[in-house]
């Protein structure tokens, strides 16, 4: 083919040059050097054009401004782009191609014009929903050739969206839907929303308070000052208590000596013991007095809270003494089960972030770290005698033969060095595992099946053909997720047609029991043991198995409960359940993964696990489904509150396209719509519609009448959730989680007065303005001198005849204004007159500034 360009060249190259189109144009392929200074040079954008269409309109641009040109016809050349959306099209001499999961093909037909120097080409397509923010566009397309390695287009290697997506500003863009009844926040109705929380906080008392709020704390006169002359006298059980406490007060500045209760204490001291009579599990006492702080724990968690709270009096600047309110407390939790999901499946993130995590649950009395460790786009955990797992499943890049890597999905791009590869060794989650039972917080490990497996179908797949052409074939079965003769088609909610485990196969139970078992060894060796394994079980793509050899076998035997297709779920579980209480283990999983339907669970009875606990998580509100946690637990399972409206923290903070995050639950969900969830009473938390009608009846909205919750015994408690489709970094990440995880904790801790059916909204009002004060003053700052991000809510602003006015949602915060296009900031210390029609606004906290905002008059 090469000889063959050379001589089209050397035939019509005066008409080429006279033309003004390169050699290369007409060249059977690109070169490496061509690939690369086109991609580095060509411009890839996308841009929404209406989402209120049929089907939402979308467009890709590319613009050539480089010196190589695209040939003519039908080249080898392929683009290489991400969207979270399925995209259709027929654009005019190309083909635009749905790989796998968000990766999708533009290819050149023989009707392809080429693409010279300084022309472009528009590429009108629809998805299979709106896109309303920058977020919904992923970095890092590419072009590549055959026996070419893939180049990335430079203007979309950044995590600044915005460098390739067009602006989203107008109603048909930002809207969803018609009608989409939220507003878009900008500057004006950010500070008409602001106003009544800032009234609220300048009559709440800002004096530090304990967070997680005490069920009962009495304030007394005076105060202790606590410095470096008291001592720490503790049982000693409470050794590891007690180290945490020196550590802890050691990073503010404070050094104390400890001793255990049989040394004598002399001078001020600092007492932690054990007391059975405090019958509620994790129940502490705190009494502050001038000379003397005495924590008691029902049990060494309970110890472990009480030392919390005291630090939760502190400031968050060192100092060499600090002045404590004397007072008394008796608390104990709300709920036995306050956790936090954190998906790292999606997008790999670190170690360092996952404990940073732990530590600021422990600092709340969270005392779950849900890892979700698998997914469809990555495994993340070293399991011996299993390498592919990662060395594959752990590892994204373009590779469509999926042998060396995973196929690369949300952004990585083509190259293995790109974001969010990576995995946890054994080493690296034994530490996981020692520091959170250090700080009472168990690791609950997720390996997600029989759906969302693709990472572990792949990594088995290329194991099987390892093995395979070494002549292992007994070996090479071992593990094998994937039936090759299965012909089952389907489409997931995300977009794969291959990701669900064979649940037919022996060799999917095989690999169960080796993950299951290699669990626990890693657990033994942390010095503590598994409790409970999540095994996921949610979206299973509709059309699994139906046509599967190993499966018609299963049903042939006529194997008791196994008849069709629809009963293949409850057997997967069945088994598992069988192998985990086999091991002494809880079982988990997403609700619908435990249910044939909507509606129905399957037969608790069939499994065989003291605890089977369900993950309620899908409740938009008229769909009916919000029923199914008391379904759940009217049928024996023991529901984990995880809903998406309130409680998914990959959701947008606000009503933005500026901000990152999916919205197919709730359109934005902000601090205080965490801190305002009400988990007693699920059915009451029903607000808005997903289109932003109120809701005020909700059975009228379902059509059908909701159960009650019978059985309030199994609820164990409450969870927050981040999916990081859209994260891809750490920082990303944090100011994602934080400071939405504070709330979180507050309401899994602490029932508040204002809570039930009919909420006391101006009570909450004000217990929310005090808390936000809370948060600004001294929650924040804490966070901030952990040297981890956050998010802060960007301001809202206006000006009146000439004058500046900008508040905060979060009172307390510092806010800065620039009159020079962000040049140079100033603060803002109230009304500022400016003579600029356009200005630019930020919150601000240390080094830690909000998105800044525009406003005018």
């Amino acid at each position: 083919m090469k000889s063959a360009g050379r001589h089209l060249l050397t035939r019509f190259g005066a008409l080429t040059l006279a033309l003004g189109v390169s050699h290369s144009a007409l060249a059977a392929g690109l070169t490496q050097q061509q690939l690369g200074e086109f991609a580095d040079k060509a411009q890839l954008n996308f841009a929404v054009v209406n989402n209120l269409a049929a089907k939402p309109e979308l467009q890709l641009t590319l613009r050539n401004d480089s010196s190589v040109a695209l040939p003519a016809g039908k080249g080898d050349w392929r683009i290489y782009f991400h969207s979270v959306r399925k995209l259709d099209a027929a654009p005019e001499g190309l083909t635009l191609r749905h790989v796998q999961g968000d990766l999708h093909e533009l290819a050149p037909t023989t009707a392809f014009k080429g693409l010279a120097r300084g022309d472009s080409f528009q590429v009108p397509y629809t998805a299979s929903a709106s896109m309303v923010s920058y977020s919904d566009f992923m970095p890092r397309a590419f072009i590549t050739q055959p026996g070419l390695s893939p180049e990335v287009f430079s203007n979309t290697d950044t995590e600044n969206l915005q460098n390739f997506v067009t602006p989203i500003a107008s109603a048909q863009q930002q809207q969803r839907f018609s009608p989409d009844l939220y507003p878009i926040a900008t500057a004006a109705t950010r500070y008409e929303d602001n106003l009544a929380v800032n009234q609220a906080a300048a009559k709440a008392d800002a004096s530090p308070k304990i967070i997680p709020t005490p069920a009962e704390v009495k304030y007394r006169k005076g105060n202790a000052t606590l410095d470096s002359s008291w001592q720490v006298r503790y049982a000693g059980r409470l050794t590891g208590e007690a180290n945490y406490l020196v550590e802890q007060l050691k990073a503010t500045g404070i050094t104390l000596t400890s001793a255990a209760d049989h040394v004598a204490a002399t001078g001020k001291v600092i007492e932690l013991r054990v007391d059975a009579s405090l019958a509620t599990a994790e129940a502490y006492s705190l009494a502050i007095a001038a000379d003397k702080i005495t924590i008691i724990g029902s049990d060494n968690a309970g110890a472990f809270y009480g030392i919390q709270s005291v630090l939760s009096l502190l400031p968050a600047q060192p100092a060499s003494s600090f002045s404590l309110p004397q007072l008394s407390v008796n608390d104990a939790p709300r709920y036995s089960w306050r956790g936090m999901h954190y998906d790292m499946g999606r997008n790999f993130h670190g170690k360092a972030v996952t404990l940073r995590l732990i530590e600021q649950m422990a600092r709340y009395k969270l005392n779950k770290l849900h890892l979700h460790l698998t997914e469809d786009e990555g495994w993340r955990l070293e399991i011996p005698g299993l390498p592919e797992l990662t060395e594959i499943g752990a590892k994204r890049c373009f590779d469509l033969t999926e042998q060396n890597c995973l196929l690369t999905q949300l952004g990585t791009g083509p190259h293995a060095s790109g974001s969010g590869n990576g995995y946890y060794s054994t080493d690296d989650f034994i530490e996981i595992i020692k520091f959170a039972s250090a700080r009472h917080i168990e690791v609950v490990p997720e390996i997600d099946m029989p759906g969302h497996a693709r990472a572990a179908v792949k990594s088995m797949e290329a194991r099987y053909h390892k093995l395979l052409k070494a002549g292992k074939k007994a070996e090479a079965e071992q593990y094998l997720l994937s039936d090759p003769l299965d012909k089952s088609q389907y489409m997931t909610v995300q977009n794969y047609t291959d990701n669900s485990i064979n649940v037919c196969l022996p060799s999917t139970y095989a690999f169960v029991d080796k993950v299951i078992y290699e669990l626990q060894q890693m657990y033994r060796k942390a010095g503590t043991k598994l409790v409970t394994f999540h095994m996921g079980g949610d979206e299973v793509g509709a059309g699994s198995w139906t046509a599967s050899p190993a499966c018609n076998a299963l049903f042939a035997k006529g194997e008791q409960g196994v008849a069709g297709p629809a009963d293949l779920k409850p057997y997967f579980v069945s088994k598992v359940s069988a192998i985990t209480s086999l091991r002494g283990l809880d079982i988990a999983g997403w609700e619908d993964g435990l249910m044939y339907d909507p509606n129905n669970t399957f037969n608790r009875s069939q499994f065989a696990n003291k605890h089977v606990l369900a993950n309620a998580w899908d409740n938009i509100w008229e769909w009916g489904v919000a029923d199914r946690a008391y379904r759940l637990a009217n049928a024996g399972y023991e529901p984990i509150l995880s809903p998406a409206t309130h409680l998914y923290f990959d959701h947008p903070h606000e009503a933005n396209p500026e901000e990152r995050g999916y919205y197919w639950a709730a359109r934005y969900t902000d601090i205080a719509k965490v801190f305002g969830f009400m988990p007693d009473n699920l059915y009451a938390n029903a607000d808005k519609t997903r289109n932003g009608a109120p809701i005020e009846n909700l059975e009228a909205l379902v059509g059908r009448a909701l159960p009650a919750l019978e059985k309030p015994e199994n609820l164990r408690g409450m969870q927050g959730q981040v999916w990081t489709e859209t994260i891809r970094t750490a920082a990303q990440l944090e100011q994602m989680i934080y400071p939405r995880l504070i709330p979180l904790a507050e309401r899994a801790w602490h029932k508040a007065s204002w809570e039930g059916d009919k909420p006391n909204t101006s009570a909450r009002a004000a217990e929310w303005a005090a808390f936000a004060l809370q948060l600004s003053t001294k929650e924040l700052p804490k966070l901030a001198a952990l040297g981890g991000d956050f998010y802060l809510p960007p301001p809202g602003a206006i000006i009146d005849k000439g004058q500046l006015l900008v508040n905060a949602s979060l009172p307390g915060l510092a806010i800065d204004y620039s009159v020079d296009g962000g040049k140079n900031w100033k603060a803002f210390a109230g009304a500022e007159i400016v003579e600029t029609s356009s200005v630019m606004v930020r919150t601000r906290l240390g080094n830690t500034t909000s998105r800044v905002v525009t406003v005018s008059p």
